[in-house]
């Protein structure tokens, strides 16, 4: 298990065939053309309840979950973990 903590205080857990996923490269690859894949990257890496636990960590005072901010907080979970920035 992979633990790790955004920028911004997210706390999250990673299994290690979380991350040893096909599926998960074929979207990140993807995800750098198409934008839009990027819920489903967060959906392979994390899982639901993680996402949702992300989504209210950066939801804004009248319930909107900025896109940018969720693109940020994935970007600092695969870069700034070096367990998962080796696997």
């Amino acid at each position: 298990m992979i633990k790790g903590k955004t920028k911004t205080g997210f706390k999250y857990e990673l299994s290690e065939e979380r991350l040893d996923n096909y599926e998960l490269l074929e979207c990140l690859a993807e995800m750098e053309e198409d934008p839009m894949v990027m819920p489903k990257v967060l959906f392979l890496l994390l899982g639901k309840e993680q996402v949702k636990k992300l989504k209210d960590h950066i939801r804004t005072e009248d319930g909107m979950v900025p896109a940018m901010q969720m693109g940020e907080e994935l970007q600092d979970i695969m870069l700034n973990n070096p367990k998962i920035k080796n696997s």
